[in-house]
C-alpha cells in the first residue's frame, strides 16, 4: 500500500532551502494579490467580520516562508481596508489570528524564526495533512493555500503495482504515460480534493471564503503540453540515465512516482460541484513567466530532495542528479518555451446549511 506523502520543503536557510528558492511560487502569490482583495471586498459578507472579535485565517501548506507571510498580509490588509471602507476606525477592527499549517515534519522553527517582527496578528502552527480535519467546526473565516494542492496525499497505488495495467514502468509521472496511469492520477486527485473540501466545509463558517492558487493546465490542453509536466518528464529521464549507468537501481526508478497532479479549471469546477459544500465565486487563469533553467532546477531540489533521498537512499548523488537536470532543461529550453505555464486562481464560498 502506498504511503501517505509527508515530504516537506527543505528547511533552514542553506543554499538549497525553500526559503531561498521560492521566488517562482512568490510570483503566483503576487499575481493573485488583487484578486484576493477583490474577493474580500465583494464576496466576504460584512456580518462575518462584524460578528467576531477575532478574524481567523489559515495558510494550508505554508512551508517555511517567506511566501506565506506575504500571502497572509495580503489577506489581512484587504480585510482591514474593507472594514475601513465601512466606516470602522482602528479601534473597531477585529483582531487577527493566523494559523500556519503544514506537515508535522515541516521546519516550523525556521518558519517562526523568520516571522515578521511588525506583524499585526497572533500566530500559531498547526501540524497535519490538509486532506483531513485540522480545526474545530465553524472556526475559520478565510482559508488560503498557494502551490500546495497539486500535491496528492499519496502516489496512486495502481501505478506502483507491477500487476496493474496502470503500472508506470520507466516513468516517474503521468503526462506521457498510458491512459490507465493518467486515469489513476485523475482519480486520486478527485478523491483528495473531495476530502480537502469536505474537511474545510466543517471548519469554515457559513459564508466564509477559501482561496487557492495552484499550477494549472488550460482547459482542453493535453497533459503533455504543460511546462511543469514536461519538466518532470525530463527529470525522470535523468533518473533513467543514472540507472542505465548503474549509478542507481532501475527497479528503484520504476517504483518512484511524483505525487503531483496539474489540474484544469474544468477539473476543479467539476469536483467543487460534486462536493456541493462551496459555491465557486472566482475561477481564473493566471499567466506565468517560465523560470530560468538553473533557478528552476534548484527550486525543484528544494522541494523534492527529501522525497528523493527517502526513496533512493542517502547514497544518491543529488549534486550529479540536479546538474544533469539543469543541463537537460537548458538543452530543451526551445521546446519548453512552447509549453503552457499557467496558475489557477480559485475562490470558493462556504454554502449555508440551508442552501
Amino acid at each position: 500500500m502506498a504511503e501517505l506523502v509527508a515530504y516537506p520543503m527543505n528547511g533552514g536557510d542553506s543554499l538549497y532551502s525553500y526559503s531561498k528558492n521560492s521566488a517562482f511560487q512568490r510570483k503566483a502569490i503576487e499575481a493573485g494579490k488583487e484578486l484576493i482583495k477583490e474577493a474580500i471586498f465583494e464576496k466576504l459578507e460584512n456580518k462575518i467580520i462584524s460578528s467576531t472579535n477575532a478574524f481567523r485565517v489559515t495558510d494550508l501548506g505554508c512551508s517555511v516562508g517567506p511566501n506565506t507571510f506575504h500571502a497572509v498580509q495580503n489577506i489581512l490588509d484587504a480585510v482591514e481596508q474593507k472594514c475601513q471602507g465601512q466606516g470602522h476606525n482602528s479601534h473597531q477592527l477585529p483582531e487577527f489570528q493566523v494559523f500556519f499549517n503544514d506537515h508535522a515534519s515541516n521546519d516550523f522553527n525556521e518558519l517562526f524564526k523568520s516571522m515578521p517582527s511588525d506583524r499585526r496578528y497572533y500566530a500559531a502552527g498547526v501540524p497535519g495533512s490538509f486532506y483531513s480535519r485540522l480545526f474545530p467546526k465553524d472556526f475559520l473565516h478565510f482559508a488560503y493555500s498557494s502551490y500546495s494542492l497539486h500535491f496528492l496525499s499519496k502516489v496512486p497505488e495502481e501505478v506502483v503495482d507491477v500487476n496493474s495495467p496502470a503500472w508506470n514502468k520507466g516513468r516517474i509521472h503521468y503526462s506521457k504515460s498510458a491512459n490507465h496511469v493518467v486515469k489513476a492520477y485523475e482519480a486520486q486527485y478527485a478523491k483528495d480534493m473531495d476530502c480537502f473540501l469536505s474537511a474545510r466545509a466543517q471548519e469554515i463558517v457559513s459564508g466564509g471564503l477559501m482561496a487557492f492558487v495552484v499550477p494549472g493546465r488550460p482547459n482542453g490542453i493535453p497533459h503533455a503540453e504543460v511546462f511543469l509536466n514536461n519538466a518532470k518528464e525530463l527529470f525522470g529521464s535523468c533518473l533513467m540515465d543514472m540507472a542505465k549507468k548503474g549509478i542507481i537501481s532501475e527497479e528503484k526508478v520504476d517504483s518512484f512516482n511524483i505525487p503531483q497532479y496539474i489540474a484544469s479549471l474544468e477539473d476543479v469546477e467539476a469536483i467543487v460541484k460534486a462536493n456541493g459544500c462551496f459555491s465557486p465565486e472566482t475561477m481564473e487563469i493566471l499567466s506565468g513567466e517560465k523560470p530560468q533553467p538553473k533557478a528552476f532546477a534548484t527550486g525543484v531540489r528544494s522541494g523534492m530532495e527529501g522525497m528523493i533521498r527517502k526513496h533512493f537512499g542517502e547514497e544518491i548523488d543529488l549534486d550529479h542528479l540536479f546538474d544533469l537536470f539543469r543541463k537537460k532543461l537548458e538543452e530543451s529550453s526551445s521546446v519548453l518555451e512552447s509549453k503552457k505555464f499557467v496558475s489557477l486562481f480559485v475562490v470558493l464560498k462556504r454554502r449555508s446549511a440551508t442552501e
